[in-house]
């Protein structure tokens, strides 16, 4: 049977979807949707330990899960950013009919996203109070914090080969069962947490080593999943080698998105520090609002990642004006999405960061409440912005030009954001000044996007 042949099948059977066929925006949204509601329940991961340990263990303890999130993300983007590397080489060879070097991709980058999860973990485990030293987390918080973290990071091998699989399976179209694994797993992270912390008042670290359990669980769903008979990616142990040449296509594309990621990652873990300088008020007010804004940032993660696999199979198979009409409805889609969301958070954002707190300290909440509605008001209505970054950004990594989005990020999200807060902290140590780097950042990188995305011939990236 001829891949097309085994396409049209799993077609039928929802196993992939062939992005070359049908209207572009139906199978943009189509695509979407489900990456949408697994971004939703993958949120919930961290809104459910910051939620739940905010109101049962108070807010130095929230205080201590926030202040890690920067952190985080950090260490944990530039391996999840390299598995996206092998979806868009994927992407290419699924839109072209290859079908050898399709397995070959996979396998390769099973191998090699199994490596970086277990550098990863002793990574976190041996760096975790060095680190957070560093970032200036008060002596207070930092007990719980370093507690919080090396749990956490003991699940590092399966978050990194759960986002691996799921760019598989996205990759060719799939989008629909890495979102049935992760609703599984997230209503369990959900019950554990309630049962561990909430329950029987265990600390801040069992909330971690919840959401541990909840990743090996998604993991294997994943790693079930593909290596089942009859699938087009099927990963079968006995395969597992390293293609250097699909390798090295992998890592041209995957480096510079994991760069990228880590850039921002780098850039918040300053922002952070400067945070914590702000006292343990701010740093409650802030993660919570990074909670909240992480659910804001779904719609445009879901329409900036259809959009890779998108680009990817349609410039695969040489599809150049349909991969432009599919771009033009992606950006319209997710600006108009993020506003939308954006004047929402404006006006009700500060009722959002006082369902994190429940303290018996009438004055810390309300503190808390003031910073939080004061970042919404500051950042809110510039949505939009981000969006279309991230937007361009997707569009780029389908089109094999990876390294535009990293140099991008790199120049204005890490260095002209550092270089700000920088001087304005030193001219006035007010944190409205810290939030507007975030707004003024965006502002930048979009228009150097809008210029590229005008001016160059990115239809032609492979």
């Amino acid at each position: 049977m001829s891949l097309f042949d085994k396409i049209k099948s799993h077609i039928n059977t929802e196993t992939t979807t062939l992005m070359t066929v049908g209207k572009p925006w139906k199978v943009i949204v189509s695509f979407a949707l489900p990456i949408f509601m697994s971004q939703l329940f993958q949120q919930l991961y961290s809104t459910a330990d910051s939620w739940i340990v905010g109101n049962y263990l108070g807010k130095e303890a929230l205080a201590a899960v926030n202040s890690s999130g920067s952190l985080v993300f950090f260490l944990i983007s530039f391996f999840v950013g390299t598995s996206m590397g092998a979806g868009v080489v994927i992407s290419k060879y699924f839109g072209a009919g290859d079908e050898e070097r399709v397995s070959a991709a996979v396998h390769t980058n099973t191998v090699f996203s199994g490596i970086c999860g277990f550098v990863l973990m002793l990574f976190g485990i041996l760096f975790t109070h060095r680190i957070l030293r560093w970032t200036g987390v008060p002596e207070e918080v930092l007990p719980v914090a370093a507690k919080y973290l090396k749990c956490y990071f003991l699940g590092a091998v399966p978050l990194v080969l759960y986002n691996s699989f799921k760019g598989v399976m996205n990759a060719v179209g799939d989008s629909r069962r890495p979102l049935v694994y992760l609703i599984v797993s997230s209503v369990i992270n959900v019950i554990l947490d309630l049962i561990f912390v909430g329950a029987l008042g265990l600390g801040v670290e069992w909330a971690a080593i919840a959401t541990v359990i909840s990743e090996l669980i998604s993991a294997i769903l994943c790693f079930r999943q593909i290596t089942k008979k009859g699938t087009i990616y099927r990963l079968e142990l006995k395969k597992l080698k390293v293609d250097v040449p699909v390798l090295k296509e992998i890592v041209k594309i995957g480096i510079p998105t994991g760069i990228q990621n880590s850039v921002i990652g780098f850039a918040n873990v300053l922002v952070q520090a400067n945070i914590n300088s702000f006292g343990t008020m701010a740093m409650a007010a802030c993660g919570a609002f990074a909670r909240i804004e992480g659910f804001v940032f779904l719609p445009i993660t879901s329409f900036s990642m259809a959009m890779t696999s998108f680009i990817g199979q349609n410039l695969g198979a040489g599809e150049r004006e349909r991969a432009k009409q599919g771009a033009g409805f992606g950006i319209i889609a997710a600006i108009s999405i993020a506003e939308l969301i954006g004047i929402f958070m404006f006006f009700f954002g500060g009722t959002f960061i006082a369902s994190f707190v429940s303290d018996e300290d009438a004055a810390a909440v309300a503190e808390i409440v003031r910073i939080g509605r004061w970042q919404f008001r500051t950042e809110a209505l510039f949505f939009f912005l981000l969006a279309y970054s991230h937007i361009i950004a997707g569009i780029c990594r389908g089109a094999g030009r990876a390294v535009v989005p990293m140099l991008v990020m790199l120049l204005v999200w890490c260095l002209l954001r550092i270089v700000y807060i920088t001087v304005a902290m030193k001219i006035s140590h007010n944190i409205i000044l810290l939030f507007a780097a975030y707004p003024l950042t965006w502002l930048v990188s979009s228009v150097i996007y809008f210029i590229y995305y005008k001016k160059s011939d990115w239809l032609r990236g492979f």
